[in-house]
């Protein structure tokens, strides 16, 4: 079986394992955290299986900024306030020493009145 056969973020983005979506097209989707660390807290993961921010490529480079334009829309339409009063934070964790824990790319999004559980 191949890493996106075996993968949590692929299985989501196929509708194999459920979740609450925020988002969808052809190569993008986010849905929420199932663990919230702020009031508006959801992950942003492209479709294809790319196992963290240190394999993309100059390939991926177009997908990338879809996804950082994509982010403030979304949070936007999450709860978020409006920047520069409001705002959001967007964290990509990329390997073990970065924290990541699901080896497929994905931005957390998270944003809401402060204090937040962690940060």
């Amino acid at each position: 079986m191949s890493d996106s056969e075996n993968c949590l973020f692929c299985k989501i983005a196929a509708g194999a394992i459920p979740s609450r979506k925020v988002y969808e097209d052809d190569e993008l989707f986010a849905f929420h955290d199932i663990h919230p660390a702020a009031p508006v807290h959801f992950l942003l993961i492209p479709k294809a299986h790319i196992p963290s921010l240190a394999q993309a490529g100059p390939e991926q480079a177009g997908l990338l900024g879809r996804m950082m334009v994509l982010a403030p829309r979304l949070a936007i339409e999450q709860g978020c306030n409006p920047y520069p009063e409001g705002g959001f934070r967007t964290l990509i964790n990329t390997g073990a020493e970065g924290g990541q824990e699901v080896h497929h790319l994905h931005a957390h999004v998270m944003g809401g009145p402060r204090p937040w559980l962690k940060g």
